[in-house]
């Protein structure tokens, strides 16, 4: 990696951790969503299986051999499998978009934008070294996520049922490739409207509609529309991979630095 691009990288991921409003917003959704939500899961298949009645046209979808486990099982294992996985496709989005939103616009708001251009990077490095620090942000509050969440309802559910939680295949897909695809395309939308935004939340707002797609396909497990599998996943992933590099490139070569001061 250029020296240079390792310093922006370094510089900007010292920023959001020196910003305790932001990292507290990194850091609570996550939690949230991996610990808080698969805890009332977990309670309620374990106390109140007869809850999930209306699960049944789900299960009819699932494989004979898992059909065949009590409801509590099923549940859970519908939990881990299917709808977690789905939550780490949010968590990258939400991480990236606190910081890649305030990549150029934040320069802008602290007067340190022409500084930054007057950095021995052309304007094109810049934009892969505002990327690759949101990227490496994102990535790195999944990981960890991902590690808390098998820590906290692995230990929640060796509490409940007295058994170890061993999580499925379709964990592989969506960590390695899934999650890293979804990521970048959030990030170089974002970093390219914060470019042209005025303030971060307006930097911000294509983010909300990155993330319809993902709640709409967390419904479709929950409805027995769809059910995914890990051939579902690679696919999935194949796809929004070879989009974002697209992506990437096309936003890299349409990058200046009239973009930036002049903010079209």
């Amino acid at each position: 990696m250029n020296r240079a691009i390792g310093a922006i990288v370094k510089k900007d991921m010292r920023e959001i951790t020196a910003n305790k409003q932001l990292l507290f917003t990194i850091v609570i959704v996550p939690l949230v969503l991996t610990l808080v939500v698969p805890s009332i899961f977990l309670l309620t298949a374990h106390f109140a299986p007869e809850e999930a009645d209306d699960m049944k046209e789900l299960i009819k979808l699932m494989p004979e051999t898992m059909q065949k486990m009590g409801m509590e099982q099923l549940m859970i294992r519908l939990l881990l499998d299917n709808v977690l996985p789905m939550f780490f496709l949010i968590i990258p989005i939400m991480a990236s978009s606190v910081m890649a939103a305030s990549s150029f616009v934040g320069e802008k708001e602290q007067s340190t934008l022409e500084t930054l251009l007057y950095s021995p990077l052309t304007v094109k490095q810049l934009f892969y070294a505002k990327v690759l620090a949101s990227f490496l942000m994102s990535m790195l509050v999944s990981w960890a996520s991902f590690f808390v969440m098998l820590l906290g309802v692995g230990l929640e559910h060796y509490v409940l049922t007295g058994d170890m939680l061993h999580p499925g295949i379709n964990w592989l897909p969506v960590m390695l490739l899934l999650s890293p695809a979804v990521s970048l395309i959030a990030i170089t939308l974002i970093v390219r409207g914060s470019a042209k935004a005025q303030n971060v939340m307006e930097a911000q707002q294509k983010a909300a509609f990155l993330v319809l797609p993902v709640v709409l396909l967390i419904v479709g497990q929950f409805s027995g529309l769809m059910l995914i599998n890990v051939w579902i996943l690679i696919g999935f992933s194949a796809v929004l991979g070879f989009l974002a590099w697209v992506l990437l490139r096309t936003s890299v070569g349409k990058f200046c630095g009239e973009m930036l001061l002049s903010g079209r």
